[in-house]
């Protein structure tokens, strides 16, 4: 913007009843000599007899001066403001203007209104189109008559569902829920191994359908999913069912609203449903994780599309993160390789005895009842289920000591052809007795809704060696 003019300039707009009570003295001022420069941001015709009337309604001056409420007056020597006022005060514009007598009719104090600058989405509209915001990602421009969100679908960004077209105004808006800097590489996405920034992952959240708010979430949960012991490029060439499931835990989750109870692992909850849909789009988009290509699942999980939820914390009980080595009340996101949600139905337990063994018994199903260490399980306790455990008061680290006691199985009935089926552990592992899952295989989270005695358990892909994927766990800053 050049220098501004010297003398007096205002910001004014036609609709305000504040700047049509000043709009004579403008006029008046002018007609003593004094330069006075007006601009209007919705009716040009607005201000006659000021020495000079500019048409703002683009908004550019407007926004250069940080106008917030109009009118807006500011005096000006040698090209530049030496001070401002809003609103109409009667002492502050005769001060300003050097005007005894200026406005002696008028009412002492009025109250100015809100620029149109500040209307819901225009600071990113005018920052992009001013040049306030710049941007690393390369833009793509579509043709006048293409339709964005078949755009996006033509060009490969989607995952099968409709995405929002990733404007530069939404990328902007995105970027506001977190401090972090936009060109700040965050890691390597497999499996082309591409660098990723935070703007490319604020680009995949505007497409997934995020809030602001929810970007923090998303960082981590893609800064998680970088880590070597989760092994993400595997996750995707696996030919099992497995994908990112993301667990979040702290006083994050209620902030931005995530759903931990009724129907926690299902539809309806635009927080649990874009956070994990905006990782899969980064592993799709940054990173170049196709279905068909180098993502080899043979049947894949609707949990591909996105699989995230919130643990419903509770005293009794230590969260998923502190069992992960967190301090309570610590924002986290815990990622598992998670398959798809097997339902536990038992409504006549009353001991936690009982109700631990039929926890195990649907837990031996993970993967083949006849297979061993070859999986980990995320069991998912409802809070009726939970409450067995809390009047008895057994901790979660109870729980799962029982657990793993009672899912030490008989190799005898698990080696191959035992039982006429022909899948099973080697015939070595006769007369031995077998852990189910390997050290650390078994995570205890509680959610879900407060009426209903069913729990679930959700199978995780793993291997005995250096294959498989370990759970992980990152904190959540913003």
């Amino acid at each position: 913007m050049p220098s501004l003019p010297d003398g007096l300039v205002v910001v004014a707009k036609r609709e305000c009843p504040t700047c049509t009570l000043v709009e004579p003295l403008l006029a008046e001022l002018a007609a003593d000599g004094t330069p006075v420069t007006v601009y209007v941001q919705d009716d040009p015709a607005f201000g006659r007899g000021a020495t000079r009337v500019v048409d703002d309604t683009r908004l550019e001056h407007s926004y250069a001066l940080d106008v917030e409420i109009v009118p807006t007056l500011i005096r000006v020597e040698d090209g530049r403001e030496v001070e401002r006022t809003y609103g109409w005060h009667r002492g502050d514009w005769q001060r300003i203007s050097g005007r005894a007598g200026l406005g002696a009719a008028l009412p002492e104090v009025r109250p100015g209104c809100g620029s149109l600058t500040l209307e819901p989405g225009m600071a990113e509209t005018l920052a992009v189109r001013f040049g306030r915001a710049k941007f690393a990602s390369r833009a793509v421009e579509i043709g006048a008559a293409e339709d964005p969100e078949e755009a996006c679908f033509a060009r490969g960004w989607s995952d099968g569902l409709p995405v929002i077209p990733p404007t530069r105004e939404r990328v902007l808006r995105m970027l506001s829920g977190t401090t972090r800097d936009p060109g700040e590489i965050i890691g390597m996405v497999p499996p082309d191994l591409a660098p990723c920034t935070v703007e490319k992952v604020a680009i995949n959240a505007v497409m997934a359908g995020c809030k602001p708010e929810y970007l923090p979430v998303v960082l981590a949960a893609v800064e998680a999913a970088l880590i070597d012991e989760f092994g993400m490029h595997g996750i995707l060439c696996t030919t099992m069912f497995c994908g990112p499931l993301v667990v979040v835990n702290g006083p994050i989750a209620q902030a931005i609203g995530m759903n931990s109870g009724v129907n926690a692992l299902g539809q309806g909850n635009r927080a649990n449903a874009t956070i994990g849909r905006a990782l899969q789009l980064v592993i799709r988009n940054v990173g170049g994780g196709r279905p068909g290509e180098v993502d080899r699942s043979a049947l894949g999980t609707p949990g591909k599309y996105t699989f995230c939820f919130a643990e419903a914390e509770h005293p009794q009980w230590n969260p998923l993160s502190v069992e992960r080595g967190f301090a309570r009340g610590t924002n986290t996101v815990t990622l598992f390789a998670g398959e798809g949600v097997q339902g536990i139905v038992d409504q006549k337990s009353r001991t936690p005895e009982s109700l631990a063994r039929t926890f195990a018994l649907c837990m031996r199903a993970v993967d083949h009842p006849k297979l061993a260490m070859a999986g980990d399980a995320l069991l998912v306790v409802s809070p009726e289920h939970s409450r067995v455990f809390f009047d008895a008061g057994w901790s979660k680290a109870r729980l799962l000591e029982e657990l793993t006691a009672l899912l030490q199985l008989p190799g005898d009935e698990m080696v191959v052809g035992a039982g006429g089926i022909a899948e099973g552990l080697p015939l070595s592992m006769k007369g031995t007795r077998v852990p189910k899952f390997r050290p650390g295989g078994i995570q205890i989270v509680r959610a879900g809704g407060s009426a209903g005695l069913f729990s679930a358990v959700i199978a995780g892909w793993a291997a005995s060696g250096p294959v498989g994927s370990t759970p992980v766990t990152k904190e959540i800053t913003t």
